[in-house]
């Protein structure tokens, strides 16, 4: 009974492990395509139509999601928490009204400034694919990681920590 329990976690951590590597392998894919010239967000414009001018000595995460993403609403609460202490945009695509995107913000508890991307221009220009997809840009505003798919809080929180030093 010990070795088939055994035998079985191993099997389990195997999966875990391959399932690891194939979805950083498509992720690195998926990211060859992306823009990856220095940020130059020119004038930033929130859902609550106020104005924010990004802190030229910080880094920065660019986040592009949308509500109806399962995976981008799964991987909310992880940006969220990392708004707490890092400088985070997020960019809606295709997501509604502003009103639509902070009612959907609400019934998730989640609190990070956030762009209305309506018609997917930003996302063109940045050559979006698939949601979510993540920037982090150094304290010069220049592009020092970027992943398509769900990433961890401990993940972002470490590569966000590397972009400032």
């Amino acid at each position: 009974m010990k070795s088939k329990i055994m035998h079985y976690i191993k099997e389990i951590a195997l999966f875990i492990v391959t399932m690891t590597i194939f979805a950083n392998a498509i992720s690195l894919y998926k990211s060859t395509d992306l823009n990856k010239e220095a940020l130059s967000l020119d004038k930033i414009v929130l859902i609550d139509n106020k104005e924010y001018t990004l802190d030229s000595d910080k880094p920065i995460l660019v986040h592009f999601w949308a509500t109806w993403c399962p995976t981008c609403k799964a991987e909310a609460s992880n940006i969220s928490t990392i708004a707490e202490n890092f400088q985070v945009i997020t960019i809606a695509v295709k997501s509604g009204s502003g009103n639509d995107i902070e009612k959907f913000l609400d019934e998730n508890s989640l609190d990070f400034m956030v762009i209305n991307d309506k018609k997917g221009a930003l996302s063109q220009r940045f050559k979006i694919g698939a949601y979510p997809t993540t920037f982090i840009y150094s304290k010069n505003k220049e592009l020092v990681f970027s992943d398509v798919g769900y990433t961890t809080t401990w993940g972002l929180w470490l590569r966000m920590w590397w972009a400032g030093i």
